[in-house]
Formats: structure tokens, sequence, C-alpha cells
């Protein structure tokens, strides 16, 4: 299974920021789909089939250890010319340590994690196969201040890849298991 912890934002903040962005919205970017917005915290790829069980123990220790927290989603910023992204803001140390935690859970049950980098809270909005000016999609979206929500649960989600071969198709994203940070 292909598998990344998140943090999956409430229906109200989605809202939020469907309104913000469809003005942008054109075909010179792949723009994602509402349904897959989320804050990426530890990237897995694919997980065998026998880490499951300890994966799934470990996040749930690292979802008790951590106490809920507020977030909202907050400026804009892009990866190169590639990725068009919003940030959050609120309880983001909560929210890396948060991060942190997932990553540790997932090396100590045995999956493979890429490279250790430093967090950025991000929620990708749009992306480009060939490269494109990403500055006034990222002014537009500048100013933009969602609405608080408390961060309750940590998700493991699960990444089904498109397999059809139609242009557009985009990844769908299944939350697998999701536990209740400490009350």
């Amino acid at each position: 299974m292909r598998l990344f912890a998140a943090l999956m934002p409430p229906q109200q903040a989605v809202e939020e920021l469907r309104e913000a962005v469809e003005s942008l919205r054109d075909d010179r970017l792949r723009w994602t789909g509402e349904a897959g917005w989320h804050f990426t915290l530890a990237f897995m790829g694919e997980v065998r089939e026998e880490l499951l069980a300890d994966l799934h123990a470990r996040l749930a220790r690292a979802a008790h250890r951590t106490e809920p927290f507020s977030l909202r989603i907050h400026g804009s910023g892009h990866f190169g010319d590639r990725a068009l992204w919003v940030g959050a803001a609120g309880g983001l140390d909560p929210m890396r340590m948060l991060a942190e935690r997932a990553d540790a859970a997932a090396r100590r049950a045995g999956v493979p994690m890429e490279h250790h980098r430093r967090y950025t809270p991000h929620l990708t909005l749009a992306r480009s196969r060939t490269g494109a000016d990403m500055h006034p999609y990222a002014d537009a979206l500048a100013g933009f201040e969602g609405t608080p929500w408390r961060v309750g649960e940590l998700s493991l989600v699960r990444s089904n890849l498109p397999a059809g071969g139609v242009p557009g198709e985009q990844p769908r994203y299944e939350v697998v298991e999701a536990w209740p940070l400490a009350a």
C-alpha cells in the first residue's frame, strides 16, 4: 500500500479554500481535487503488508502523545515552478512534533523513509509538469486566512494512483485509519 500520515482539514476549511481558489483555476496547471486536500505529515511510500500492524500501533501512540491543537489555512507559496501550495498557521509547533512522531513511528515499524528534512506544512493545490510561473497564483493567495479549527486526529491515508491512463486523472485518497489525539 502507498501510505502517508496526514491531517485532514474539516469541510468548512475546504469550502473556504475552494472559494479562494475558484477564480484562479485555469488550464496552465493541474489542480488537485478537493477530496484530496490534506497536510501530509510523513510520506511513507509503498508499505509492506507485514509492517502494517506495528505501524498502526506506533501511529496510535504518536497520536495519543500529542495534545489537540488549533490550525488554520494561511498564506501561500510554491516549490519552484512545479507546485503551488497554501500553508498553515496556529499550532505549528505541535504540528511539526506530530510530523516528527509519525516519521519516527514509520521508521521504527521498518518503513524505509526518505532522507529526513525539516517539515514544511503545506497543502498542495496545483502542479505543473513542464514548469509554470507560480508567482501570480501564490501572490493571489498570499493574504488568505482560513477559519481556525481544532485538530483532533491523525490519519493514515492510502494513495490509490491512477490506473486508467485517462488524461488528467488524479490519485484517490482513502483514510485507512485515524487515531484521536490526546484528550
